[in-house]
């Protein structure tokens, strides 16, 4: 997802454009990976000196909300990225840096043969481990 899609997104749902929302979302953009609340508030602290962890969670629970960041829990807690969009994939995961590469397979249709009575909604398939370059280093 680009910046001005996720900025169209929140004005189609009603909420307010900020500064705050926009530099928050070009950081997700610029950094494509996942990352913790603490790096988002550092970030946003030097344009932004102050800014509570209470507007970076509500922030972060409101885009999640629409759609503009994916959250998942790794090392016990949880970190966001910038919302994939332009088709269905799953993702490895780096559990050292938070980088994601994309995986092309998805096994719902396996997944659905073994489960033949239950309705599946939704899915998101998540692989982690260490990527290369934390491998090498």
């Amino acid at each position: 997802m680009k910046t001005e899609e996720a900025i169209n997104i929140i004005k189609e749902h009603g909420h307010k454009y900020t500064n705050k929302r926009r530099d928050m979302i070009d950081f997700f953009v610029s950094e494509d990976k996942y990352i913790n609340a603490k790096m988002i508030q550092q970030k946003m602290d030097k344009n932004y000196p102050g800014i509570s962890f209470d507007t970076i969670y509500r922030n972060l629970h409101l885009f999640k909300e629409l759609g503009i960041v994916e959250g998942t829990e790794l090392d016990g807690e949880m970190k966001f990225r910038i919302a994939c969009t332009d088709h269905h994939h799953h993702h490895f995961i780096c559990e050292a840096c938070g980088d994601t590469k994309v995986i092309d397979f998805c096994p719902i249709e396996q997944i659905k043969s073994f489960l033949p009575n239950v309705d599946i909604h939704t899915h998101k398939l998540e692989v982690y481990g260490v990527c290369e370059s934390c491998k090498n280093a």
